[in-house]
């Protein structure tokens, strides 16, 4: 039986949410807001599970409204649209990931870069301009700004590419920003999961040369052989690191658990970048290798919404999708359970247009 969230809003809506720490998702019934005249509805088809949603569903990073509907990775199809838009009309297949808002003023916004906005909207755990949470794609039906709305290609699965509106966009951005999009360039992958498999994937298709950087050495076999990697390194084994110093160009981390940066600062040539796009909780920062090397420790948020619409444009092109697991929505709470324990390859995707349900 779903429980109701106090309405503020007219149109009727249904999804699954925690609400509280135990981080346990149930049904729930809420509403969302009327389309506007910049609006456009949508009805929710898939939505890929991201592994920041267990840390917020728990309160691991502090800050999280309950109840809590997640769910950024979010694909369906338009259902209404407000009488002022342009860009869109009901039947079009269309998406929307990290961001529902931003002050479309600041500098940030002007460059196409709304992930950096100081007042942006997060489409999940976020405050709206109107005062009211956001909620996710864990639901039948978003409603959203037309310029955060993202034209989906025909080309691309809807389930299986669900996850490129996080993982895709994460990993597609420092890769375009820090000059890693070059052939030739050697490029360093921290780790095969979620973000990194796809990571593999984009750089290859821009034509890398792409070193896997692993603590399982069982990882090397699947990253040569099935993305396409040209070398494996395993990370505590110290001859193969010591052979490769100053060999990339940049790295990408994409690992959320705590771990050294040293070895990893040391593959670098001088004057290039190690990237973090994974959360870990803390991180220790070597200074010597920073200085002797004039090499620098960075992080990236996703990109805005130009750039998340090139690279949907990009993996169609290149027919680059996630490895996923596609799971009805009453499995959400054993999916989140497995995506901390790294079982799962690579990315889960919930179905949710064939099994949420109004219970």
């Amino acid at each position: 039986m779903a429980t109701s969230l106090e309405t503020q809003h007219p149109v009727k809506a249904i999804g699954w949410a925690a609400r509280d720490p135990s981080g346990v998702f149930a049904p729930i019934k809420f509403s969302r807001r009327a389309t506007g005249e910049h609006d456009v509805q949508f009805r929710v088809l898939y939505c890929g599970i991201c592994h920041s949603e267990v840390h917020l569903a728990k309160n691991e990073w502090g800050g999280t409204m309950y109840p809590l509907i997640p769910g950024h990775e979010i694909v369906g199809v338009v259902t209404e649209v407000g009488n002022k838009v342009q860009k869109f009309k009901p039947g079009d297949k269309v998406a929307v990931g990290c961001l529902v808002g931003s002050c479309r003023e600041c500098g940030e916004c002007k460059k196409n870069e709304e992930s950096y906005c100081p007042k942006g909207v997060l489409s999940i755990n976020g405050r709206d301009y109107d005062g009211t949470v956001t909620y996710g794609g864990f639901s039948n039906l978003m409603v959203t700004n037309e310029d955060f709305i993202l034209r989906w290609p025909e080309s691309l699965p809807l389930d299986k590419g669900a996850p490129l509106l996080c993982a895709g966009i994460t990993t597609y951005s420092p890769l375009r920003r820090f000059g890693l999009d070059k052939p030739g360039v050697n490029v360093g992958v921290v780790g095969l999961g979620g973000i990194g498999h796809l990571t593999v994937k984009f750089a290859k298709a821009l034509g890398c040369r792409v070193t896997v950087i692993s603590t399982s050495p069982r990882k090397k076999k699947e990253a040569i052989e099935t993305f396409g990697a040209d070398e494996f390194l395993v990370s505590h084994d110290q001859e193969q690191m010591q052979a490769a110093q100053a060999t990339l160009d940049g790295i990408i981390d994409t690992v959320s658990a705590t771990h050294s940066l040293q070895p990893l600062l040391s593959l670098l040539k001088p004057h290039c970048s190690l990237i973090l796009v994974g959360l870990p909780s803390k991180l220790e920062v070597p200074v010597f290798p920073l200085i002797m090397g004039g090499r620098a420790v960075v992080g990236t948020a996703s990109g805005g919404i130009k750039q998340t619409q090139e690279m949907l444009e990009f993996s169609a092109k290149h027919n680059i999708l996630p490895d996923v697991e596609i799971v009805p929505m009453d499995y959400v709470n054993t999916a989140l359970e497995r995506l901390e324990k790294n079982d799962v390859k690579y990315r889960f995707v919930i179905d949710v247009g064939n099994s949420l349900k109004d219970e």
